[in-house]
């Protein structure tokens, strides 16, 4: 369950950001004031976990130090972390602007 944890605006009164845990319907964190930085937390929940709990650890690999990737859109990022998914690998990349997307282990190649 990739996407298990989604940022959205806080329901605590403040205009600050949360990650919720859509396994769970459950808030995981609130009371975030960068909504980047939430994306990031959700993003590295997701690397722990999936729909029934943690990982296992021979389905995350992580890229040290983060490797510089070019996608099949053509665009170019920073791969960090493998994680498998439904039996397919997936990549966390960022861009140069910091955001954050699970890419397809087919549609990533080393620059």
């Amino acid at each position: 369950m990739l996407g298990r944890f989604t940022v959205r605006p806080s329901d605590d009164g403040s205009n600050g950001f949360g990650v919720w845990d859509g396994a769970v319907n459950g808030w995981r964190a609130t009371g975030l004031d960068d909504e980047g930085k939430a994306r990031e937390l959700a993003s590295d929940l997701d690397v722990q976990y999936d729909a029934h709990g943690p990982r296992p650890a021979d389905a995350v690999r992580h890229v040290e130090p983060a490797q510089k990737v070019q996608r099949a859109t053509w665009s170019t990022g920073e791969l960090d972390v493998w994680i498998r998914d439904n039996g397919e690998w997936l990549g966390r990349v960022r861009d140069k602007n910091g955001d954050i997307a699970w890419v397809p282990g087919t549609d990533l190649r080393p620059l």
